[in-house]
């Protein structure tokens, strides 16, 4: 359809909804209800989600125990630019090493407007430094990869049915005391159609981590359309996967031989690294959502 299409099917369905009578018939206004939104959203494109609160995951890749040291930094980072927007910050599932690090860490950033800030973070960052956990002190290249999500409650227009759903039980940490702070709360859940998979250990029911978790899943499946579209539209393909490892990075953070962040899309760079690594990174998150607006505009 086109948008003049889409406006006039909007306006006539608005005029309905005004009618007494279109209540009368629950189901066949319960369909109508689900056209008009969404019509809307294709109206409004992604751009409708971008005031969403934002599900962010980094993944340890290669690099080892510098690469989850490097997932403990980008945590920090996007903690203190949640902080300094006023937004608040909720685990929901980690998996740390013994040296305080995490092979991986999922959180919710909540907040007006945090999908849309943060969005254009997601991809594979690479930290280039002298190793404090390696005792010949020589430089390590280590990678992590960030995956950014839109917050999305049931009732949009991405469903999910129970029918492709593998779900797993397992233990996770609560309240208590040394006997009672293991429950069988943890939700692993995978999409089959898709093998996207998601891990929630927040909550304190079984319930709220399943719920937790089909939100991250509906993200999820969310995102690979809108990247779908986008790329069709440039005349690209979906890639296969996405390797977290050399040649594939968004942005490098340089501690040796130099000091220096690198945005590799935009070409925007800072050598305050300690300023960034502490959560200054609205420089590079303007640069690229003014990248993105010029590309949407070609």
């Amino acid at each position: 359809m086109q948008k003049a299409d889409i406006e006039a099917r909007l306006a006539q369905i608005e005029q309905e909804m005004g009618e007494a009578i279109f209540w009368t018939d629950k189901e066949k206004a319960q369909q109508t209800l689900k056209e008009y939104q969404d019509l809307k959203q294709k109206r409004d494109g992604a751009g409708a989600y971008d005031k969403s609160d934002a599900i962010v995951t980094i993944i340890s890749g290669a690099g080892g125990d510098d690469a989850e040291d490097f997932t403990r930094m980008l945590f920090s980072m996007y903690s203190n630019f949640a902080s300094s927007k006023g937004w608040s910050t909720a685990l929901i599932s980690e998996n740390k090493n013994t040296m305080g690090g995490y092979r991986s860490v999922s959180f919710e950033i909540s907040g007006s407007n945090a999908y849309g800030m943060l969005k254009h973070e997601a991809g594979v960052h690479r930290l280039v430094r002298m190793s404090p956990f390696n005792s010949a002190g020589k430089r390590q290249t280590s990678f992590c990869l960030v995956e950014v999500l839109p917050r999305l409650p049931e009732g949009g227009d991405i469903v999910i049915e129970d029918k492709d759903l593998d779900i797993s039980i397992a233990r996770s940490g609560g309240p208590g005391g040394q006997n009672v702070n293991k429950r069988d709360t943890a939700v692993r859940m995978t999409h089959i159609p898709s093998n996207f998979s998601v891990h929630v250990t927040s909550e304190r029911s079984q319930a709220q981590n399943r719920e937790k978790a089909l939100e991250m899943l509906r993200g999820k499946l969310f995102q690979q359309r809108e990247e779908a579209a986008k790329l069709e539209s440039r005349g690209l393909s979906v890639a296969s996967s996405t390797k977290i490892e050399w040649g594939s990075q968004i942005r490098s953070y340089t501690l040796h031989p130099y000091q220096l962040v690198k945005d590799h899309r935009t070409e925007h760079e800072r050598r305050d690294i300690e300023q960034v690594l502490d959560g200054d990174i609205q420089s590079f998150i303007t640069a690229e959502k003014s990248l993105d607006i010029s590309i949407e505009g070609v």
